[in-house]
């Protein structure tokens, strides 16, 4: 039986201390289970999934808290810089100073010698939970908070990994059970095989979804230049909706840029950058037409919003890299929005079961939360399974 856990309190008493609020306390949760089967990409491999729960204890009465996807082997180095660095340094203060906070964790990601990753996925824990308190407080979802009027946003599916058996028929199976969820469609793992090989793979879910069903790739930066814009061409019949990471990392922005001049694929970046200026090269350089930064990963959703106003004056699009339980929210409340990326229930089982008032998709959108903050909450039986045990 699902047992959510309640952290709001009555509207009237949280907008009336809303901006007297402060910090009292910042508590980190590690989370860790292992997935059904092992997820493969091109250049990535995953057994488990793991996160980290942030809760921002206010004297208002409201707690404001997320969970933000975390690796494995940084987990515990991530939540010490949480409670060494910058927990002291917020007690006391503003909640509702959310750009303040931002500065005071940001310093320390300034350390030469640390893997900077470390201290970026930090401050994106405190950050999103910050977020999520100043939403309770003003008794609104943080999409309208930011100015949006949706209700819901449409939605794909991060799927297609690569399997040892039976690839192509279970391919076509996992599309099916896509639109049976009521989602628009895939972003499909390519880049791990031959350009015609994953081409093949790519007609499979064409014929299998639909015309209109979206189908999009991410490469991982997996290929060449000359490899990428050969498999747009031997996948030029099949109305690709954007090309993601299409090139090896160490010359992606030149390589994207020719890719995308070449064959006129929208191209899609960012989850690699580490902050706003990363993207901004992007753009400058023609590189991409969406920029899919992930606010887990750089710094929270203050830099991702950020992103979202610098690319708006670039005409690039934006979305939020997985991590929908703040990625609806966040494409929702940017005007250049595109879509909530989401993953079927074995690869995420914490969107799946960790929230207690999940929202479905329907006709290829999914329905916002209409609470307060993120607009969810967890399940507390849940979260004790899958409190880190090791």
């Amino acid at each position: 039986m699902n047992r959510p856990i309640d952290t709001q309190v009555s509207a009237p008493s949280a907008v009336a201390g809303a901006l007297d609020a402060r910090i009292l306390r910042i508590e980190t949760i590690p989370l860790k289970v292992k997935l059904d089967r092992t997820a493969v990409g091109s250049n990535l491999k995953f057994t488990h999934r793991c996160a980290i729960v942030t809760r921002i204890t206010t004297d208002a009465g409201v707690v404001g808290e997320c969970f933000n996807g975390s690796d494995d082997e940084l987990q515990g180095a991530i939540m010490r810089v949480i409670a060494e660095e910058m927990t002291p340094k917020l007690i006391g203060r503003g909640v509702m100073a959310i750009d303040e906070a931002w500065d005071i964790t940001r310093v320390a990601t300034e350390p030469f010698l640390r893997d900077r990753r470390i201290a970026l996925r930090a401050q994106a824990c405190v950050d999103s939970a910050l977020h999520d308190a100043v939403g309770k407080l003003a008794g609104l979802p943080l999409h309208v908070l930011w100015g949006s009027a949706l209700t819901e946003v449409p939605v794909v599916v991060l799927g297609g990994y690569y399997r040892d058996w039976d690839e192509l028929k279970e391919l076509a199976e996992e599309v099916t059970e896509i639109k049976a969820a009521g989602a628009a469609g895939i972003k499909l793992k390519v880049g791990g095989r031959t350009p015609q090989a994953d081409a093949a793979r790519a007609r499979v879910v064409r014929r299998a979804g639909g015309d209109d069903f979206v189908l999009a790739v991410d490469a991982n930066q997996g290929w060449t230049r000359a490899e990428a814009i050969e498999f747009v061409g031997r996948a030029a019949d099949l109305n690709l909706r954007w090309f993601e990471e299409p090139c090896k990392w160490d010359n992606d922005r030149a390589d994207m840029a020719a890719v995308r001049a070449a064959t006129r694929v929208p191209i899609s970046a960012g989850q690699s950058e580490l902050s706003r200026f990363g993207c901004r090269d992007l753009m400058a350089a023609g590189s991409i037409d969406i920029c899919n930064f992930d606010a887990s990963w750089g710094g929270g959703p203050t830099e991702w919003r950020r992103v979202a106003a610098l690319a708006q004056s670039f005409n690039v699009g934006v979305a939020q890299h997985i991590e929908p339980q703040i990625g609806a929210m966040l494409v929702a409340g940017a005007r250049n929005g595109t879509f909530a990326e989401v993953l079927l229930p074995w690869r995420d089982p914490f969107f799946d079961k960790l929230i207690a008032d999940q929202k479905s998709f329907h006709g290829g959108k999914f329905l916002l939360p209409d609470q307060p903050g993120w607009g969810w909450s967890f399940d507390a039986d849940y979260l004790d399974y899958a409190r880190r045990k090791d």
